[in-house]
């Protein structure tokens, strides 16, 4: 099979399943009817799946967009103030969109069971302004009856799309082009970027991604599936019902997505079909009809716990499984750890962002943060000259840690501001920050743990090249050649390319460790912040590491927090000593190492001629 059929195998696969569904699945059960309505229920589930599945955000009020796109179209229709079925679609779509915008907007500021608990809200408020203030526009409870069918052509010639085959077909029509589109989607810079959000929200924003932007954009895109979807169900059964904006239909799409597999995109039709399928059949079996429902819950519940990865999910992660496990068997042995001895010279072929103007990189100037009666740091200021190794040391709870996050504005100050090359960088947040030129590697490892190597440099990589927010939804992630190129450098540099299509999380630590480092160079940063670079590394994978950090210095200027003195005298040109919180010492690394104050701070504040 040829490279482009191999891409394409799964919409070929859909394609075909979709022509001999209606023929093949009527003698168990399916008729046209039902297929049509798992079809509009598989085209509301994509929105969802790239909401939930991809990104990972739960939404509890989607039925919102689906009733608003519905109810729109239909009034439009019925009341006679739009006389195309097709120009109703769109406008009941668009509407869709603009209303998930302005709950997007508030939805997004607030994470996890906050961030559901604000669209169930909107969801529950949609109901019942359709259910009151609005019922003389959507029927309230009765709904809006006499829906028209689109039609193809125009005057006495037009064909209706009409109930049975010529809907059943439309339907799969628009399904299958809603799926191509969702799965390009998924496998653009935007669905990367999406993906890490998934994996680690806070990681993506300090590689210089606007984090809220994108959430914003999914949360838009799945509404306005939802929207076309809603349209479509009042034309395809000739009436809009009012359940459409009600939890219920919220929460089934939630378990229709769980049952087929989140973040396959084709889960929710399968979802939708098992789901379906089970609801109609289950109310014609004499003696069980009234129970349907406690039987449904209990298929729900053996799945879930069967199969937790949903049927599709399942299917995926065997094959994958598979893949992988060849090609570890196929891979040639090597040794653990290490660097190869030819390691080529760090050359990043991106610009180094934002004119490096001044000899001074970085400037802390006042810096404070009090969390109430604690000074995790007060007063604390000093300068970073452009193109050194500088420093920062000091016991355990001196604030280096702090201090640190204020450089790249996760944390704000209390008092005081950071400059890079003079200009003031704090409370513009960490994604613009790092958009301005400055990158930080952690101390704990921030990877995208459930992405390969290749794909946690790639999305750093892109923040560079495509800036806080793109929204190239239709191109493929590895289209951008110069940032392919950046990638197979740091691969090299890092001694990473045999294990480039590896997942993070199955990488020794101390890979793990310069993975870490290599996100942040990736972004291609003025400065570089290193947050305890040898931590938990053995004695040769601390050397590895110091060698690649005086290869990363010959471009970028560094500062590092390390709790090795050894190291950190051997590679520093400055050194700034933190204790309590505040600025103990500020030199070159001979004056430091001589400073009986620096030697009283790791001593606990003991003078020579005090007991121990």
């Amino acid at each position: 099979m040829t490279k482009p059929l191999r891409a394409a195998w799964p919409e070929i696969a859909l394609l075909a399943v979709l022509i001999l569904a209606p023929v093949v699945l009527p003698p168990l059960g399916f008729s046209v009817d039902l297929l049509s309505r798992v079809l509009n229920w598989g085209l509301f589930g994509l929105g969802f799946d790239l909401l939930f599945g991809l990104t990972g955000l739960l939404s509890f009020g989607q039925a919102a967009f689906y009733g608003t796109g519905g109810f729109v179209a239909a009034y439009l229709l019925v009341s006679g103030s739009v006389g195309s079925v097709w120009l109703a679609f769109l406008i009941g779509t668009l509407a869709a969109g603009v209303f998930a915008l302005l709950v997007g907007w508030l939805a997004v500021r607030r994470v996890g069971i906050y961030f559901t608990m604000i669209t169930l809200a909107f969801g529950q408020m949609a109901y019942f302004m359709e259910n009151s203030p609005l019922s003389d526009y959507t029927g309230g409870e009765n709904g809006i009856a006499g829906v028209p069918v689109p039609r193809i052509g125009f005057g006495e010639s037009a064909i209706a799309i009409t109930a049975g085959w010529p809907m059943y077909i439309l339907l799969a029509v628009v399904f299958f082009v809603g799926f191509v589109i969702a799965r390009r989607i998924a496998r653009s810079p935007v669905g990367a970027v999406l993906r890490a959000i998934k994996e680690n929200t806070p990681r993506v924003a300090m590689l210089g991604h606007d984090v809220r932007a994108y959430k914003i954009t999914v949360f838009v895109v799945a509404a306005l599936y939802a929207g076309l979807a809603g349209a479509m169900l009042g034309s395809f059964q000739s009436y809009m019902p009012p359940d459409a904006f009600s939890l219920e239909t919220s929460g089934q799409l939630v378990i229709q997505t769980i049952i087929g597999g989140a973040g396959t995109l084709i889960g929710p039709v399968v979802g939708s079909t098992l789901w379906l399928w089970l609801r109609d059949n289950l109310q014609l079996i004499e003696g069980i009809g009234a129970a349907w429902k406690l039987i449904l819950g209990i298929v729900f519940i053996a799945l879930v716990i069967g199969l937790r990865r949903g049927i599709c999910g399942e299917i995926v992660y065997l094959v994958q499984r598979r893949r992988a496990a060849r090609a570890a068997k196929a891979a040639p042995e090597r040794p653990a750890t290490g660097r190869p001895a030819a390691a080529p010279a760090l050359a990043l072929p991106l610009a180094s962002p934002e004119g490096a103007s001044g000899e001074v990189a970085l400037e802390a100037v006042g810096l404070s943060r009090h969390y109430g009666g604690l000074k995790a740091v007060d007063d604390v200021s000093f300068k970073i000259r452009k193109g050194t190794i500088h420093g920062v040391i000091g016991p355990n709870g001196a604030g280096k840690s702090t201090l640190f996050k204020m450089l790249l504005d996760e944390v704000r100050p209390s008092h005081g501001e950071v400059r890079l090359f003079g200009k003031p960088i704090s409370g513009l947040g960490p994604s613009r920050v790092a958009q301005l030129g400055v990158a930080k590697s952690n101390q704990l490892n921030q990877l995208f743990l459930n992405l390969t190597v290749r794909q946690n440099l790639r999305i750093a990589a892109l923040a560079r090249r495509r800036g806080a927010l793109r929204l190239d939804m239709l191109r493929p992630a590895a289209s951008f050649p110069d940032v392919e190129e950046q990638v197979e450098r740091l691969l090299a540099t890092l001694a990473l390319t045999e294990n480039a299509e590896k997942e993070a999380h199955v990488m020794a630590y101390g890979e793990k460790r310069r993975l870490e480092i290599g996100m942040a160079l990736a972004t291609s940063p003025n400065v570089l912040l290193l947050d305890e670079p040898l931590a938990g590394m053995s004695p040769a994978e601390r050397l590895d590491a110091r060698a690649l950090i005086k290869d990363i210095a010959q471009s970028r200027t560094l500062v590092i927090v390390e709790h090795d003195l050894d190291a950190m005298f051997g590679l520093a040109q400055h050194i700034t000593v933190l204790y309590e919180g505040r600025l103990l010492a500020d030199a070159s690394p001979e004056v430091i190492r001589r400073d009986p104050a620096v030697h009283d701070a790791y001593l606990g504040g003991l003078h020579a001629d005090e007991p121990a």
